[in-house]
């Protein structure tokens, strides 16, 4: 809390007559407030549409049944005080839209700062100024604990735990205790509290198969309205068939991105380029999976508003929360669908871009991109080139042995005995067959069976391998450019 009222005199040195400050945690903002107050000898007042205005701490006493409630007449009131003061305004948000009264009384009084000293604190979950006041105001951020603050924490929810259960301490171990307080970095004191707590009090202990649902909570905290999901369930690498030498670089930066080692660069991410159906997806799950990070994905469906500059503070607020989940793996799928230049959207391809390009840049947290593209064609050279991402590497339709190691996978995950099939001969007979269409032919054989109250028989399997026409014929033109190209430009996955 010194820091942040260290922070805020500076702010107040400034001569800013309008700080916003976004938060759920309103107690403590308040009781930041009240310090920063006695610390200035400022008079302070608080207001809140059930309230109306109140006196926080000493200055002036106020009548409080002149209709102090209303917003409009709250803000006359601040402009006619003659004493400087803090005025704390709580929600105060829908009162700002299609009001140009209360922007009016606002700019006044900003405009009389010089005069009056009147600093107006607007407090709320999500606050945007007004064109006409962005210039006479500041955003001001929160400090967030430290990792010995968290630790604090969870030690004082682990003693809690303690005297409620006679004395017995809560189980754990020191490398599981670091990843919890690395997982609850980003929260605010009372969130950390809240997420230490529930794992505590569920069963005693602090396990290494409690930190997925950490990481879910602390998402759910931050919830991004669609534009950002947590995707729960993470693949692991024997679940995907190939891919070797990708699989290898990704062994070979594994400590440098979960440790500090200030003698190697920190991955920055990958592009995965390929055929539909050939595994993208699928590898960039595993990549978080391997890992032991969680796995986030940007949906750039649910990012474009029609509004004009809302698709890029949406990005902008997805970036940061990738930022407050680091360690973490960025998942943009089809990323082409999102940032494909064109003259169609009013520039705002071209604004997401550099948003995306700005951060890419800047960041310093630990978030490994992985995007994954059908057509690169379409992508600005700006995010292809070496330095945006590590590498770019083409996942290509299977070979034979590929082909065969999908069949097992699959056919072991749907409980199926493999010694039981000619699996060399169904990998013989799907040449250009994508992963995918691999899987499919096996869904569709075990309905096949099921149909005729059988058990799965090879006869099954290349019945719906002979009924299916993979993408590679259908879109030979296409997929055979896709492949040359690549060749010379891309390194193979496989």
């Amino acid at each position: 809390m010194k820091t942040d009222i260290h922070d805020l005199c500076l702010v107040l040195d400034s001569g800013v007559a309008l700080v916003v400050v976004e938060t759920y945690e309103e107690p403590r903002v308040l009781q930041l407030m009240t310090r920063l107050a006695i610390k200035r000898q400022l008079a302070l007042f608080s207001w809140a549409i059930t309230t109306g205005v109140q006196r926080l701490g000493f200055g002036i006493d106020l009548d409080q049944d002149q209709g102090f409630e209303k917003p409009e007449a709250a803000l006359q009131l601040i402009k006619q005080s003659p004493d400087p003061g803090l005025y704390v305004l709580c929600d105060f948000h829908p009162y700002l839209d299609d009001e140009p009264k209360n922007i009016r009384l606002l700019k006044e009084i900003a405009l009389q700062y010089d005069q009056l000293k009147h600093t107006v604190v607007f407090l709320s979950h999500r606050f945007e100024l007004p064109p006409e006041l962005k210039r006479y105001g500041a955003h001001f951020e929160l400090s967030l604990p430290s990792d010995d603050q968290l630790l604090n924490i969870v030690r004082e929810e682990a003693a809690n735990w303690s005297n409620q259960h006679r004395g017995r301490k809560v189980k754990t171990d020191n490398r599981t205790l670091k990843k919890l307080v690395a997982n609850l970095r980003g929260l605010s004191a009372g969130e950390a509290r809240q997420l230490a707590r529930g794992v505590i009090f569920d069963d005693g202990a602090i396990t290494i198969d409690d930190l997925p649902e950490i990481n879910k909570a602390k998402f759910t905290l931050m919830d991004m309205e669609g534009i950002l999901s947590f995707e729960y369930d993470t693949a692991k690498f024997s679940e995907v068939g190939g891919l070797e030498r990708f699989k290898q670089w990704l062994k070979d930066r594994q400590s440098a991105f979960l440790q500090n080692d200030q003698s190697l660069d920190q991955p920055k991410g990958v592009m995965l380029l390929g055929i539909q159906g050939s595994g993208k997806s699928l590898a960039a799950k595993a990549v978080a999976g391997v890992w032991g990070v969680p796995l986030l994905r940007l949906d750039f469906g649910a990012l474009y508003n029609k509004y004009f500059g809302e698709t890029e503070r949406n990005l902008r607020e997805a970036l940061k929360l990738a930022d407050l989940m680091s360690p973490c793996v960025l998942w943009i799928d089809e990323i082409e669908k999102g940032i494909a230049t064109g003259l169609n959207d009013q520039g705002t391809s071209r604004r997401v871009l550099g948003t995306l390009l700005t951060w890419m840049a800047e960041r310093t947290t630990k978030v490994f991109i992985v995007a994954t593209s059908n057509d690169i064609s379409q992508l600005p050279p700006e995010l292809v080139r070496k330095g945006r991402l590590d590498e770019i590497f083409f996942v290509d339709l299977p070979g034979v042995e590929i082909r065969r190691s999908i069949f097992e996978i699959h056919l072991s995950k749907r409980d199926q005995d493999c010694q039981e099939f000619d699996v060399q001969k169904l990998a013989d007979i799907t040449d250009g067959f994508s992963g995918a269409e691999i899987e499919q032919a096996v869904v569709g054989a075990l309905y096949s069976a099921a149909a005729e109250q059988q058990q799965l028989q090879m006869h099954h399997l290349v019945a719906a391998i002979k009924g299916t026409s993979p993408l590679s014929v259908v879109m030979a033109e296409e997929i055979q450019y896709l492949r040359d190209w690549a060749s010379q430009r891309t390194v193979l996955a496989n």
